[in-house]
């Protein structure tokens, strides 16, 4: 599995603009292996990913029903929510960041190192400060809170990024990305809602995203 990620022809404007010209030359991830415990509802979800020298940006487009977001805390539980999810391991023998927000725009993000045999060690996890986290921009088309759940079709948009250096203060120095292949995976996810489901673009082989062997590539331009 691999994504190429393009250099931004410009800083995206954080506004949600799925087919502007920035984001439209990006190529389209389509994140679309659910798995078996989901329930029958398996919205369409798709996301495309730019770089430039100071910061990764990704945005998330979800044609989806049953959408529920009660978390609003940065921190708090929110892959309970309508949850969409970049996970990321910039070097293969360093650990992977796990970037987790509801369609309400709150975020969860830890780094988490990764053990000799690959699989990720709880007790080096790191909760990014909500200084860190700050760094993290984030726009959501829906309100912050979504309550009752809407069980019509509706289609949502969430929008992020990050600084590279938010990363080296865990990984150490990466410099430009160009011709750099870092690691990671995108999901979907909604546990806590009427119609739970949970779908990847790369696919993991248990009921799990914490899984750097099930990571595809993620090639710079």
């Amino acid at each position: 599995m691999n994504i190429l990620i393009r250099r931004a022809p410009a800083s995206p404007e954080s506004a949600g603009h799925w087919d502007g010209p920035v984001w439209s030359g990006a190529p389209v991830v389509e994140i679309e292996n659910f798995r078996p415990e989901s329930s029958d509802h398996r919205p369409h979800a798709q996301a495309r990913l730019l770089y430039d020298t100071r910061r990764v940006y990704g945005i998330f487009r979800v044609d989806d029903r049953y959408v529920r977001c009660v978390t609003t805390e940065w921190q708090g539980p929110v892959w309970r929510d309508s949850c969409v999810e970049f996970f990321v391991q910039p070097k293969i023998d360093a650990g992977y960041f796990n970037f987790e927000m509801n369609c309400g725009g709150a975020l969860l993000c830890h780094y988490k190192r990764v053990s000799d045999q690959g699989s990720p060690r709880e007790s080096s996890r790191v909760v990014l400060s909500p200084a860190e986290c700050a760094q993290v921009r984030i726009f959501h088309s829906l309100p912050s809170v979504v309550e009752p759940e809407i069980g019509q079709p509706i289609t949502w948009v969430l929008e992020f990024s990050f600084p590279i250096s938010l990363l080296e203060a865990y990984v150490g120095p990466l410099g430009n990305p160009s011709g750099q292949v870092w690691r990671g995976n995108l999901y979907k996810c909604a546990d806590g809602t009427s119609h739970p489901h949970w779908a990847s673009w790369s696919p993991v082989d248990e009921l799990n995203f914490h899984l750097p062997r099930c990571f595809g590539d993620l090639a710079f331009e």
